[in-house]
């Protein structure tokens, strides 16, 4: 892609394939030679274009029960991405949602860095993970930490161009690190999807089962009201999650991915009730044919079309974070759910779609590879 260019690209960590990795798969199959350094790897979590590389791993890679708890190792994550050796390279890429943007250049070396988000952890969903019912004591501890990390997070000298997965992502590097970012959104692979005859009785959640996402929502709407609800994930919140569900909702883990493609072109619509960086999953829905219901914030904003917008709808919006308003939505919906084309759903995906995505991602690239050997001499 970049004739006599040394190329590396860094990730956080590979722990399974979610929207962060379907995104590192394309820039793998860009750079076919290019190493990656991670702070973590759990062998065969990932797709054969990511794991068939050298991968370079971290000393958190070693230390005791990382691949299942290797959030507890966050304090170190910062030591840790500094300590990889990229001197022998001309191009870095990163893709981060935590560290992998810290990662030490070389000088005379182009740093791109795609960004999901600032280290989310310690920014807007701080409360979701170390706020009111997660004791005091421990959130009188781990302020300190926050604060360290925070200013750690904030240096992005290191870093020649950032680019944001949505502008509610641009946004928050505008705010959290003062810098500007360009805008690529990232893929659905809709040629995995297909649209069914006709839904099943029963409403779908997609993605991991912690605090932010808000599943917590969708289990207790669909309990308060009697709908059947499906929900594919696994994560911290699974406990929670079970306890407080009633009979019509049934919890079935993590699933393949034409195992999840089926759920989707059967399902009656995606429900998604977290304050979303991006948000892969209405797509995904989109892409079998399937409406949400989202909450209007964040990235479903810029990729879902209302039923009051300009278009033919993809979803059905709700303004509150509350059973209440999630509830109300869907009586919304079940009352408009003629309005909803299955072909017009799957036409919204395919303006995201994966190729598109990976030429995208190559011209910006090439493109910063040029203005930046162009720069002159001084």
């Amino acid at each position: 892609m970049i004739p006599g260019a040394r190329v590396a690209l860094v990730h956080d960590w590979l722990t399974g394939m979610r929207g962060g990795e379907r995104c590192l798969e394309v820039l793998c199959e860009l750079f076919p030679e290019a190493p990656l350094f991670t702070l973590l790897h759990v062998p065969g979590s990932v797709t054969p274009q990511i794991e068939d590389r050298r991968i370079v791993t971290s000393f958190v890679q070693r230390l005791p029960r990382a691949a299942a708890r290797y959030r507890y190792y966050l304090p170190a994550f910062p030591l840790a991405i500094s300590r990889f050796d990229l001197s022998g390279y001309d191009l870095v890429v990163s893709m981060s949602h935590c560290v992998a943007k810290g990662a030490r250049v070389a000088p005379g070396a182009l740093h791109v860095c795609y960004c999901f988000s600032p280290m989310r952890y310690v920014w807007d969903l701080y409360d979701d993970y170390f706020g009111p019912g997660r004791g005091a004591a421990a959130r009188v501890l781990v302020r300190p930490l926050v604060a360290v990390l925070r200013r750690w997070d904030r240096r992005t000298a290191g870093v020649h161009r950032f680019v944001a997965i949505s502008r509610h992502i641009a946004d928050r590097i505008r705010r959290v690190y003062g810098r500007p970012a360009d805008v690529i959104p990232p893929p659905v692979d809709v040629q995995r999807f297909e649209i069914a005859d006709a839904a099943d009785d029963y409403y779908l959640v997609v993605g991991a089962l912690v605090p932010y996402k808000r599943i917590d929502l969708a289990v207790g709407a669909a309990t308060r009201v009697g709908r059947r609800l499906v929900v594919v994930g696994t994560g911290p919140e699974e406990a929670r999650l079970r306890a407080m569900a009633g009979p019509t909702v049934t919890f079935l883990g993590w699933r393949s991915d034409a195992e999840v493609a089926g759920l989707y072109a059967r399902c009656r619509a995606l429900l998604f009730p977290g304050v979303e960086d991006f948000g892969i999953t209405p797509l995904e829905a989109a892409a079998a044919g399937r409406p949400t219901i989202a909450l209007a914030r964040g990235g479903a904003l810029e990729t879902m079309v209302g039923l009051d917008g300009d278009g033919a709808p993809t979803a059905v919006f709700f303004a509150e974070q509350s059973v209440e308003a999630l509830v109300e939505a869907i009586a919304r919906f079940e009352g408009a759910a003629e309005r909803f084309d299955g072909k017009a759903l799957r036409a919204r995906a395919e303006a995201f779609d994966r190729p598109l995505f990976k030429q995208r991602l190559r011209d910006y690239i090439g493109a910063r590879w040029r203005e930046f050997h162009a720069r002159p001499v001084c």
